[in-house]
């Protein structure tokens, strides 16, 4: 059995950095947070090693109101975060798309690709599903990329997954390019909902986004396929970048008035673009819901998912919309889901390098069954300290390198 190299941390911080809605934070930024003697601006928490070193400087418009909390859970003599039930497996099928979006595959990215050999097969796939994952307890499956409609045994792995009698729920996460003509085989399969990639209504923006030529108006039509066949809830998914898409926030929400679709906003994040994250920062969900608000209101709905997404609804709409705002409001203590990337490995936690298995290798060499539960309960088990105790990015400066498409999202 194989494990990813992981950091003990002997010194465990006091404070990070949340943000807070009111103005009365705004001020006490510089007191909190500070510089350090030489004017250098310090990480969220050098301790976690996260990669946001430029979040308390006044060039980031979007960020002018925080607040220093104490966390307690980084304090040993506190007990382990109560965390909810672990049951949701996304599985990436595949590392490469047909995109190249910028907050995921961006074109300046060397993208290592796994090779085909690597990449575990639709009949591993089935079986760690039906002969680890089930048997610990996992009922929610969501099958990720890359791209994962490029996969060419997807239909295989949604028809054997949604017949298993253990099987809660199955959804997949796309881009649509592909749907117009695999919607009717996935529905067929056993698929009853899906996630797409919807990040621009104007073609202009959403090719410089995507990072090709002419890419619109087949996803829409992706799009309206999966809607004609029955998918239930349809769900969008919009990355928000400054600059960029974020005067369209009102138009795509928009589209729930009178279509019953979930809009979801998601923050833009430094995983695998710190660069573009550094000039463009990020939009925080309360202020678009503020400007949402201020246009039609909004009121709490609700929508089956089992993502960390906060649902609102237009009044009167006949849709939703959700805000998942991993930046600027801390889930970690909501989080229910492990990710097996498309290689095999096993992770804990999005943002963390720290206690992954690498499943793929201990199969192929012969490993029972038995002992990759067991070793799958003790991830479970130890997943409340990997998530806020032991974080490491697994490169020295604290920057996460790893693409979106690597990690499976």
């Amino acid at each position: 059995m194989q494990y990813a190299r992981a950091r003990s941390i002997d010194r465990l911080p006091a404070k990070i950095f949340c943000r807070e809605g009111s103005q009365e934070a705004g001020g006490r930024r510089q007191e909190a947070g500070g510089r350090s003697q030489e004017g250098k601006i310090p990480l969220l928490s050098p301790h976690l090693r996260t990669p946001y070193p430029r979040l308390l400087t006044d060039e980031a418009p979007y960020l002018n109101n925080w607040k220093v909390v104490k966390l307690n859970l980084f304090k040993a003599e506190f007990s382990r975060p109560n965390m909810n039930p672990i049951d949701y497996l996304r599985i990436s099928l595949i590392d490469r798309c047909n995109f190249r979006c910028q907050y995921c595959m961006p074109e300046d990215a060397e993208l290592d690709y796994v090779l085909r050999q690597d990449l575990l097969t639709t009949e591993e796939i089935i079986a760690l599903v039906r002969e680890v994952f089930i048997p610990v307890g996992f009922r929610n499956f969501r099958l990720t990329g890359g791209e994962p409609l490029l996969h060419p045994g997807v239909v295989e792995i949604v028809r054997s997954i949604a017949a298993l009698p253990e099987t809660r729920d199955l959804s997949l996460t796309t881009n649509g390019y592909l749907l117009d003509n695999l919607a009717e085989k996935l529905y067929g399969a056993g698929l009853r909902r899906i996630n797409i990639s919807l990040d621009s209504l104007d073609p202009e923006t959403f090719d410089r986004i995507v990072g090709r030529r002419g890419r619109w108006q087949r996803t829409w039509t992706g799009i309206q396929k999966a809607r004609e066949v029955g998918f239930d809830p349809l769900k969008l998914n919009v990355v928000v970048i400054p600059g960029v898409n974020d005067a369209e926030v009102e138009d795509l929400a928009a589209l729930t008035l009178d279509r019953d679709w979930h809009v979801r906003f998601i923050e833009f994040m430094p995983i695998g673009n710190a660069e573009l994250f550094q000039e463009r920062a990020w939009i925080p969900s309360e202020e678009l819901r503020a400007r949402i608000r201020s246009r039609w209101g909004l009121q709490e709905g609700s929508v089956r998912g089992n993502g960390p997404a906060d649902v609102f609804r237009i009044p009167g709409a006949r849709g939703t919309i959700g805000f998942i705002s991993q930046m600027s409001e801390c889930f970690c203590d909501r989080c229910n889901r492990l990710r097996l990337s498309a290689d095999g490995w096993l992770r804990p936690c999005l943002l963390n390098e720290t206690g992954q298995i690498d499943l793929k290798t201990a199969l192929r060499q012969g490993v029972s069954t038995s002992e990759l539960r067991r070793k799958v309960r003790e991830l479970i088990e130890n997943k409340a300290d990997i998530n806020f105790k032991l974080r490491d990015t697994g490169t020295d400066t604290g920057i996460y390198t790893r693409t979106m498409s690597s990690i499976g999202g």
